[in-house]
Order: C-alpha cells, then sequence, then structure tokens
C-alpha cells in the first residue's frame, strides 16, 4: 500500500491539473447591453467562418492567434433570430449554444435579444399546450398535433372558436410553438384584453411525407406538392377536425372556425380555406407559397365573388424582402381580377420567423369579432 501511495497521489495531482489546460469556455452568442450580438466559435484549422442568420445574410468572421473566430452585429432590434456558422462552405451550429430551433433538414441556433416584445414570457396567466398522436387513415402514418387552451380552460368550458395554425417547409408540428411562441403571444394578448379566448390547433403539415425527406422531391415536384395540399386537407378536414370537436370543447360553426399558415402552410391555408367556405370564415397566409394565376386558376376555380359574402377576414401577408413577395403579389392581383375582397399587408421583413410573429400577433386581433 505504501509503494502504491505516491503514484495514487502522482495521479490524482495530474488528474486535478488538467482542466487548466483545457481551452477557456467560450460565450456564444454574447448580447450585450446595447444589443449587439457577438457569435464565436472555435475552428483552428478552418479557412473561412461566416454566420448566416435571421438578422444578416453570410457575414464573415474574424480568426485570432488562437483559432477563435468571432463577428458582432451591430444593434439589433428586440426578437428572436435563428442562424447557423458555415466553416469552410459546410453548415453546421453553434456548439456553445443549447438553444436549438427544431427542424426536419435543418437545424439552426437561436438568439435572443430582449425588449419587453409581445412573445417574451410575462406574469400573466398561461394557457397549456397539449400534444396529440394518431394514425392516419388518409395519408397512412402516425403524427402529432399541439393544441393550445387558453388560461382557464376546462371540459365544462363553454365551446370555444378554434383557428388551426400552420407551419412552414421542413418545419415539424411543434413550429409554432418551439419557435414561433404561438402560446406565448396568445397568452399576453388575451391579458391585455386584445383577443378573445380560443383554441389553436397546430398540425403536422405533410400531406405527403416524402415531401419533407432529405434528398427527396421537396417543394420543387409539383405532382408531390399539390399531393401534399390535397391529402392534408383531407386529413385535416375528415380526421383532425372531427377529433378536436368531438374531444374539446370546440364551437362546429364555420363563423368560429379560421385557418393560417406561414410559408408552405400559407399556401394549404389558401388552398384549404378557400375550397371550404362552409367550414371557415377566416383565411390567412403569411408568406405563402400561393399558386401562380394559372395554378389558382385550376385548385381555386369555384373561388368567385360570392366568397366575400362568406369570408369575415381573407388577410394576404408578405414581408418586402421575401423571396416570395412577387409570387404573393400576382395572387393578389388575380384574387382582384376575381372580385374577391382581401386585406393586403406587406411589412419590412423577408421569410423569417420574426414576420411570422408579426403577422399572427395582428391577424389574431381580428378574429371572432
Amino acid at each position: 500500500m505504501l509503494k502504491l501511495f505516491p503514484l495514487l497521489l502522482s495521479t490524482f495531482v495530474l488528474w486535478a491539473q488538467a482542466p487548466a489546460n483545457r481551452p477557456a469556455p467560450i460565450l456564444s452568442p454574447e448580447v450585450h447591453a446595447d444589443k449587439r450580438v457577438t457569435f464565436r466559435l472555435r475552428a483552428p484549422n478552418a479557412k473561412e467562418v461566416l454566420v448566416n442568420g435571421d438578422f444578416s445574410n453570410r457575414q464573415p468572421l474574424t480568426r485570432d492567434e488562437n483559432g477563435l473566430w468571432s463577428w458582432t452585429s451591430p444593434p439589433l432590434d428586440p426578437d428572436i433570430y435563428g442562424y447557423s456558422f458555415y466553416v469552410d462552405g459546410v453548415r453546421t451550429h453553434d456548439p456553445n449554444n443549447p438553444l436549438l430551433r427544431p427542424n426536419l433538414l435543418n437545424v439552426s441556433n437561436e438568439v435572443e435579444v430582449p425588449g419587453g416584445q409581445i412573445w417574451e414570457a410575462r406574469n400573466v396567466p398561461h394557457g397549456a399546450v397539449h400534444r396529440h398522436f394518431y394514425k392516419s387513415g388518409i395519408i397512412g402514418d402516425e403524427r402529432d398535433f399541439y393544441v393550445y387552451t387558453p388560461p382557464g380552460y376546462s371540459p365544462k368550458s363553454k365551446p370555444l372558436p378554434v383557428l388551426y395554425l400552420l407551419h412552414g417547409f421542413s418545419d415539424d408540428a411543434s413550429g409554432w410553438t418551439a419557435v414561433g411562441r404561438a402560446h406565448i403571444i396568445l397568452d399576453n394578448l388575451l391579458a391585455e384584453n386584445k383577443i378573445k379566448p380560443m383554441l389553436v390547433v397546430m398540425t403536422l403539415g405533410y400531406g405527403a411525407p416524402e415531401i419533407v425527406k432529405r434528398g427527396g422531391p421537396g417543394m420543387q415536384n409539383l405532382d408531390v406538392r399539390q399531393r401534399n395540399v390535397e391529402r392534408y386537407r383531407d386529413a385535416l378536414l375528415g380526421e383532425v377536425i372531427p377529433w378536436i370537436e368531438r374531444e374539446y370543447r370546440a364551437t362546429p360553426k364555420r363563423e368560429h372556425r379560421a385557418i393560417a399558415g406561414l410559408s408552405m402552410g400559407g399556401g394549404q391555408s389558401i388552398f384549404t380555406g378557400l375550397n371550404a367556405l362552409d367550414k371557415f370564415a377566416y383565411v390567412a397566409t403569411f408568406s405563402g407559397a400561393v399558386p401562380n394565376p394559372k395554378d389558382a386558376d385550376t385548385q381555386l376555380k369555384s373561388l368567385d365573388a360570392k366568397a366575400n359574402s362568406q369570408l369575415k377576414t381573407l388577410w394576404v401577408a408578405c414581408g418586402k424582402d421575401d423571396f416570395l413577395f412577387q409570387a404573393n403579389k400576382q395572387f393578389k392581383a388575380w384574387l382582384t381580377q376575381k372580385g374577391v375582397k382581401f386585406t393586403d399587408i406587406e411589412t419590412a421583413g423577408a421569410h423569417t420567423w420574426p414576420v411570422w410573429r408579426r403577422n399572427l400577433t395582428e391577424f389574431s386581433q381580428l378574429l371572432w369579432k
């Protein structure tokens, strides 16, 4: 034992000293008091590191003598921004930031610049978000959806109106809560008496699941894209809505149903809602993947000015820097040609969650009037 003791002691000393030789922890992202944000990544062998996010397109980081790359943004507006690094052209997430955005194809990080926005949690009564699973006989897979219930909801509550809220391409069913913070937005708006209590149902938006498989057809294959919207519509109308109205205190009246979505979900909201005005009185698209005029003639062939007496609101919103801005302008011109009235919303911003959170905040205040 005496001979072993020095060996054990020396081993302990070496182990205890080891952390002193490790690189110092990296703080990334770092939000400064003036709302600038510094991004850092250790990549000593990299030749180029870029950061790409909702706040700016690919910005080059600067390398120091220890192989630590960094870039500091100008002051940013209070918001929640997504970002990724590109190391020698390869996309990667920030290993020093545990805040990740769920996504079926491209995981990214988030950084929050606080500033008292409507999507920041406050000391107000909170609703609940419930997750459900079911086997779709129409689509042929097991899928999930989320239901937001407002503060004070119970099985004995009076029946409530329902907003069906759709995510975008490559998101999963949690997109509107995990990234969009829809539940927090609604809690805060309710506390300010700016909206009426409602249920919000957030479904998985893939009627053709192969559309979102890595290396699959994606949104570029017209046949798959059409099958995606048609089968999603069929599952929503034939499976989800009946289940919601059976299991929740939901008002089964068209005047108390709304459908809205972003990007792919915006296109699905237009296709589903405007082809089912006996089911929906409110329809909205946020930066929607809307049909071009030729496709609209086919997909919405029954739509005409008579819809004005059925629609309480048709809301078409898109950021001016969005790659779908021109497509939305063409769609609005098509609606005008058909004599269909709509609310035209053009905002600053691109194809990003900071735009869509504001869209939801504004649109939800128009419901159930």
